[in-house]
């Protein structure tokens, strides 16, 4: 192996990621030299496995899916969808998996790529083993930022690995439908999945422990969905898990729990994520290799002065957008610790990343779509808050019988009743994905619900449900 001699940086960041990118940008911004390396594509999971691969699948899917809730339209669509056209259409939004547009991003602020296998190596030292087996050593004397994200949980089955069973990335990149797909979980990954290669030609079984779909939302949203799901086609069994699973002569065959056997040609285990923190060289800084990495909210591991995790590796909000955010903050946070400029890490503060306990919102991609932000009812009510849930009906809203005959959907706010402000906000129906940015300003903003009222939604749209909840708050 060959070693080059030390580099010096202002910033190193480990994972050029979206997040990894995000604190480049904001350092860079602020004059510091930085480094970032990356040990797969530039883009990270996101841009090649994960909210960009899987919206591309989705998008004809609910497309189609409103198309056929409109007369003079149905007809038109009633056929399926053109599945290699659609995979075509994702291809092209991985960038066919190639990541020269990313890297020309990076050029353009002026960070230096560093292509290989990154660990730390003591305080402020970053060690890069290239695909060559040279060694490049990284000194930084401002911060290092770990941004390396998570690797998808698989269950420990006996000969699950030589089974080679998918995970959200083989769901996400397959160059064909399965005629027939196992999905275990009930996650977001499992539902779009789910969603997804059932519309595209796949016969689908769901297989969910719990008690229902989608658990870290309120518990509605789960069961429009699995309703749906169902109507799809999509055969949906709660409560079952999966006692054993094989390959026999290419058919899977899962065993469930019960004792029912289900086959498939692919099985697609949804199952939770792990941190992608394993060999990084944690050990060298006085950290459990393979953790969470614990943080405050300028994103500080605990115990530091010097090293920040960002982004899933946190395990705050195992989110794109989410970590992106944390990233902006802890960009800013370098530079201001490193150039002694005022640093304003109160709640809500240019250096605190308040909004990761009180506003994170999330939008699942399924028909009908999902979308929350902050707190759900049992959270509020957990946290210790004196709340009310307010609940309405999207077939009480003109815009909603306008965007599809039939339109299903319910909307919640959870209202804060002596601070008068919203704790958290739950849409799920066609197309609410659009809705949740008002929600996420109402929230995060703490909105009073006296100043909600003088918001005057547009006649006539789906946000008109923010009159319908209003009124039902105010009686």
């Amino acid at each position: 192996m060959t070693e080059t001699e030390s580099i010096a940086y202002d910033v190193v960041v480990l994972g050029a990621g979206p997040v990894g990118e995000n604190v480049a940008d904001r350092t860079r911004a602020a004059g510091l030299s930085t480094a970032i390396v990356e040990s797969e594509l530039v883009g990270g999971e996101c841009s090649y496995w994960a909210c960009m691969p899987s919206k591309a699948l989705l998008r004809p899917v609910i497309a189609q899916a409103d198309a056929r809730r409109l007369p003079g339209l149905s007809q038109a669509v009633q056929g399926p969808l053109d599945t290699p056209a659609v995979l075509a259409r994702r291809n092209y939004f991985t960038s066919n998996w190639k990541d020269d547009g990313q890297i020309a991003w990076l050029d353009g602020i002026s960070a230096d790529l560093y292509r290989g296998h990154g660990r730390l190596a003591g305080p402020r030292t970053v060690t890069v083993t290239g695909p060559d087996g040279t060694l490049t050593t990284l000194s930084a004397r401002h911060a290092v930022a770990v941004a390396t994200g998570t690797r998808a949980q698989l269950p420990h089955l006996p000969g699950l690995a030589e089974l080679k069973p998918w995970t959200s990335r083989e769901a996400t990149s397959a160059q064909e439908a399965p005629g027939r797909l196992i999905v275990v979980g009930g996650g977001v990954v499992a539902t779009e999945m789910a969603t997804a290669w059932q519309a595209l030609g796949s016969r689908v079984t769901l297989l969910v422990r719990g008690k229902g779909l989608l658990n870290r939302m309120e518990p509605f949203a789960g069961e429009l969905v699995a309703e749906a799901l169902k109507e799809a086609g999509v055969d949906v069994r709660i409560g079952t898990s999966v006692a054993s699973v094989t390959r026999e002569n290419g058919t899977v065959v899962a065993v469930t729990d019960a004792g029912d056997r289900v086959e498939a040609d692919e099985i697609l285990f949804a199952t939770g994520r792990v941190p992608h923190t394993d060999d990084i060289g944690l050990d060298t800084v006085g950290l459990e290799p393979g953790s969470w990495l614990t943080v405050d909210d300028t994103l500080l591991v605990e115990g530091t002065d010097w090293l920040y995790a960002v982004g899933d590796v946190n395990h705050r909000a195992l989110l794109t957008h989410q970590g992106k955010y944390q990233a902006r903050i802890a960009g800013d946070t370098i530079a201001a610790r490193a150039s002694d400029t005022p640093f304003l890490d109160g709640p809500w503060g240019a250096h605190a990343a308040t909004a990761d306990h009180q506003a994170v919102p999330q939008v699942v991609f399924t028909d009908p779509e999902a979308a929350a932000v902050g707190l759900s009812l049992a959270e509020a009510e957990q946290a210790g808050y004196r709340v009310r849930a307010v609940d309405v009906e999207f077939s009480s809203v003109a815009g909603a019988g306008l965007y599809a005959d039939g339109y299903k959907g319910r909307a919640r706010m959870v209202v804060d009743l002596e601070a008068e402000i919203l704790r958290g906000v739950t849409f799920v129906g066609p197309g609410v994905g659009e809705l949740i940015h008002s929600a996420t300003i109402a929230v995060a903003g703490q909105v009073p619900i006296s100043r909600l009222w003088h918001a005057v939604p547009s006649y006539p749209t789906l946000s008109e449900v923010w009159l319908r909840l209003l009124e039902a708050y105010r009686g």
